[in-house]
């Protein structure tokens, strides 16, 4: 069953600006309990930092992340995104061609309004499956 994204994605949005440091980044992360920020200047959308962008492109390549801004390690332009009005499997074919787990959904201008995971898409596909399972389970910390 094909669903519109505004009825699945996760509202509102944890974003900081581009020059905002890793380590503030991620803090965050655990209070918002997400695995990713959007990088954005009010509604200009500049990219996406993911828990996996602070692992690989921070903390492997030995930088610093009080000191690295999100900018210098996020998922760069042109980031894919959504609007409320898309379908999810317009969401799922994204998704598959970019290779990448959650899609940022923005209004018309581009202001970002929320976020839609695989685990999104798998719950409003089979509510019963392993996956939506995962990801309605509370995180433990």
């Amino acid at each position: 069953m094909t669903w519109q994204i505004r009825d699945v994605m996760s509202p509102g949005v944890a974003a900081v600006e581009p020059m905002t440091t890793v380590a503030r980044a991620a803090r965050l992360m655990r209070e918002q309990n997400v695995g990713d920020v959007l990088v954005a200047y009010d509604c200009d959308l500049f990219g996406v930092l993911t828990d996996r962008d602070i692992v690989v492109r921070t903390l492997a390549e030995g930088r610093d992340p009080d000191t690295t801004t999100v900018g210098s390690v996020c998922t760069r332009p042109p980031v894919v995104t959504l609007t409320p009005d898309d379908t999810t499997d317009r969401a799922a074919e994204l998704m598959r061609r970019h290779a990448v787990r959650r899609l940022p959904v923005v209004e018309r201008g581009g202001c970002p309004v929320g976020v839609v995971s695989l685990g999104d898409l798998a719950t409003a596909d089979d509510p019963r499956s392993a996956l939506a399972d995962i990801s309605r389970a509370h995180p433990t910390r």
